[in-house]
């Protein structure tokens, strides 16, 4: 991962859990740095939030920047009521 360009991540509207292991599995492997996960606008519910809060913590782990973008009004709503928004 070259450190001047952050890590780039998509997380998709239903994320697998298979999908969340593989994502979590590439943030393992990057050398920390700046990494920014697209949400699709559609993501929404728990299996969203789920992945979100594990793409962050294996973020943490391995001393990772991570932004995300994109998350729609219905997800955005769902980590307020959680009260994840302020922790992702």
């Amino acid at each position: 991962m070259d450190t001047s360009q952050p890590f780039v991540m998509s997380l998709p509207a239903g994320p697998t859990r298979e999908e969340v292991a593989r994502l979590c599995a590439e943030l393992a492997a990057a050398p920390p740095g700046e990494v920014r996960c697209r949400v699709d606008p559609h993501a929404d519910g728990l299996a969203a939030v789920d992945a979100l809060a594990r793409i962050a913590l294996a973020a943490r782990r391995r001393g990772h920047r991570l932004h995300f973008d994109g998350a729609g009004p219905g997800l955005t709503a769902l980590l307020r009521l959680t009260g994840l928004d302020e922790v992702l």
